[in-house]
């Protein structure tokens, strides 16, 4: 949806973005993104899964500052709020975009993963390969692992981490630790440069990150012979 909108996120943190037009993505996955005009591929603000989407009639209040509809997005596991006050809607349509087959990583985020997989101690003292691509149903997670109390370990590999990494492997996480199975499932974001920004959220759901060091890993340069 296009449409002329007010947003505030009220949480753990608060934000207000002030009336303007901007674009609504409501995914089949429950989530809801709000982007302008720029920006690149980032959102102004989002709500990620597990969450609901109510539509509410404005109040009298509302209604006489031009508010013909009111959209609330909680989160179902914190309660953090997203509250889209919608005055006017300039494009609306909906479309099925089927089932994705999933990211191709190219040529060095594959042989990563490979060579992750066979220096698995890299992940930490006394941890276990359990597999390579191991297959969800939204998805498969680079490598599975155990650690050394054997309580399973997802880890996420990019060339570069960003925050849409950590929110690709929260959604697995999410899901893994449904599984009793697996439960508890933790997770690692693995990749040779992790962005602070992507730090901080992983951090905040109490994601580890681990920066490789693609060149030592295939035994190009050994890090423990250098001066500095």
């Amino acid at each position: 949806m296009i449409a002329k909108c007010s947003v505030d996120y009220a949480g753990r943190l608060s934000a207000h973005l002030p009336l303007a037009t901007r674009l609504l993505m409501v995914k089949s996955d429950g989530s809801l993104l709000v982007h302008s005009d720029g920006g690149s591929y980032k959102p102004l603000n989002w709500m990620s899964p597990p969450c609901s989407l109510t539509i509410v009639e404005p109040d009298q209040t509302q209604a006489d500052a031009g508010v013909t509809e009111t959209w609330k997005v909680t989160h179902a596991k914190t309660g953090d709020a997203l509250i889209v006050s919608i005055y006017d809607v300039l494009h609306d349509s909906a479309h099925e975009l089927g089932i994705d087959p999933g990211l191709q990583k190219d040529g060095v985020e594959a042989h990563l993963q490979k060579l992750l997989a066979e220096q698995i101690e890299l992940l930490g003292d006394g941890h276990t390969l359990v597999r390579r691509e191991y297959m969800t149903a939204i998805g498969p997670v680079d490598i599975l692992a155990r650690d050394s109390s054997g309580a399973s370990v997802a880890v996420e590999l990019k060339r570069r981490g960003d925050i849409d990494g950590v929110e690709q492997l929260t959604r697995y996480l999410e899901l893994m630790n449904r599984d009793p199975h697996l439960a508890p499932v933790s997770g690692v974001f693995a990749a040779q440069e992790i962005k602070p920004q992507a730090r901080t959220l992983a951090e905040d759901r109490g994601i580890r990150c681990l920066v490789l060091d693609y060149d030592a890993m295939r035994g190009l340069d050994n890090a423990d012979g250098r001066l500095f």
